[in-house]
This record gives structure tokens, sequence and C-alpha cells, in this order.
């Protein structure tokens, strides 16, 4: 069989076609890095008068400081349910339309446009429906007995923020889980029902361990859009309150840095954010050898 691999005549041809999405990543990625490193071990004041090296002492101040903590513990929570909730929806409404046979295109296409929502508008969106004063689903919520009410309650604020993520991101998982399961031959199924597996059983023994690899792949993306992209959302409905009930890691730095304009503190929690989030993927990646199948 020909060899079909690609070849350049020159050194210098590979690195022209590497230089464009090099130099956004050093621009965009690096370059921020770079400098949250650069301020985590500073302590300036508000107006840059007065810059001061002070090492390390900017990451032990947060390890004694109780709401870095609780807005560690509040990412956790906040990252596991909208990861966890984007998933499970996302597969539901793939194993639905996987079986839709009239209308197809048009199912899909209409569970496909949440994700073309901007995350601000998103936020907007299930704000206004679950608005104290005059919101649509409030009212039900209402009806059945619970005063829904984002402003006062924790409870509530991060149903909101989780509810509006999640609504966002489902799509996305939809596409990949949709694609998965056509790609999924007919005969494996086939054979299960031929052996006597039934339909939960052919999806636990068959489906499942097919989708294994999108499964990983959606759960780390799922779980950078929590701890990152979910910004917007949090500073449009409820700006980390009630009494930072939703106030995340991300959503910390910003309320540090630009709000309480403490550079040092801002730029230590995001190197922490940074290291938390790499050591996160390296063990999602580390654990899923043995048990994503690729066959």
């Amino acid at each position: 069989m020909a060899d079909r691999r690609s070849t350049f005549s020159g050194s210098l041809t590979p690195w022209v076609f590497l230089a464009p999405q090099m130099l956004i990543t050093a621009i965009f990625f690096l370059w921020p890095a770079g400098e949250a490193f650069y301020y985590s071990v500073l302590r300036q004041d508000p107006f840059g008068l007065s810059v001061k090296y002070v090492g390390l002492t900017n990451f032990e101040r947060l390890w004694n400081d109780p709401l870095y903590i609780d807005a560690f513990w509040t990412t956790i929570v906040f990252s596991s349910l909208v990861a966890f909730f984007s998933l499970f929806f996302g597969l539901i409404l793939a194993l639905a339309a996987d079986r839709v046979i009239a209308g197809r295109g048009i199912y899909r296409t209409l569970l496909l446009w949440p994700y073309a929502v901007a995350p601000a508008v998103a936020s907007a969106l299930w704000l206004f429906l679950l608005n104290p004063a005059n919101g649509i689903l409030h009212g039900w919520l209402e009806a059945l007995g619970y005063d829904f009410n984002h402003n006062r309650k924790g409870f509530d604020a991060m149903a909101l923020v989780v509810t509006a993520s999640v609504w966002r991101q489902v799509p996305y998982n939809f596409l990949f889980f949709l694609a998965g399961l056509m790609a999924v031959p007919k005969m494996l199924h086939d054979a299960a029902q031929m052996d006597g597996a039934g339909v939960v059983r052919r999806f636990f023994l068959v489906t499942v361990p097919m989708l294994s690899p999108i499964t990983f792949f959606l759960l780390v993306i799922n779980v950078v859009y929590a701890l990152f992209d979910t910004f917007a959302v949090i500073h449009a409905t409820t700006d980390g309150g009630p009494a930072r009930a939703t106030t995340t890691l991300v959503f910390k730095v910003y309320k540090d840095g630009n709000d309480g304009l403490s550079l040092g503190s801002a730029g230590a929690q995001s190197v922490i954010l940074l290291v938390l989030v790499t050591a996160l993927t390296v063990f999602q990646f580390r654990a899923a050898d043995k048990k994503v199948h690729y066959g």
C-alpha cells in the first residue's frame, strides 16, 4: 500500500502552517498566564505607584482566607452539577433523536439552537423566566407551593446559574452523543438482541462502551466549561450572591482584581486555578486510560 504521508520540501513550511495557531496561543494564553504569574508574587497599591516583591505571601493568604475556601467548595459543587446534568440531558436527548424518523432534521436543529445563544442572553432569558415579580416559571413554582427567590436564597441562586449553564451546554453534548450513536454498528445491537439482551442491557453492554471515548472527551470539555465559561452566566444573573452563594473561583478572581483592585491576590488565584484545571485534566486522562474503549 502506497505511503500517503505529507512531505515538505523546505524545513520552514511546517512552521508557516503552525505560526497562526502558535501566535494565537502566545497572545491569548501564554501572555495572560505569564502576567498572572508575575502579579502573583507582587503586592502593589491600586494605583500602581508602589510595587513590592512578596514571594508566596499572596498564596499563603489565600489558604487562610475563609472566603476563598468557600469559593473553592462552591466551585466544586457548581462544576459537578453543571457537568453531570449537561452530560445526562445531552445523552437523553441524543438517544431520543436517534429514534426519531419523521421530522428528524427539524428536531435536531431545534435542539442545537440554544448553543448559538450568547451566555449573557441565555442568563437574561432564565432570569426573566424565574423573576420573583412576574416570571412565568416562578408563577408555576409558586402555584406548586414553592417561593423561588434567587435574590434571597442561596439554594435558589445556585439552581438558577446551574440551570442557565446546563441549558446552554446541553446542545453541544447532544451533537457529539448523536454522532457517536449514529456510528455504533447496528450489527452489535442485533447480536446482543439475539443473545437475549433487553433494551436496558443492550444500552449498558453495547452503547455505553462504544460511547466511552466521546463521553470522556465531553467530560473534560464540560468541566473546563463549568470552571471558566460560566463566568458570564453568574455575572449576569446573581453577581456571585446572595451572600457569595454563587461566587466561584473564576468569579472571585474578577471581583478581587477588578472591583477590589488587588492584583496580587487575583494573580495568585489565577495561578491556582490554572494549576487546578491542569491537574484535573491530567487526572481524568490517566483515570480514563483503562476505562475508555476505543475499539
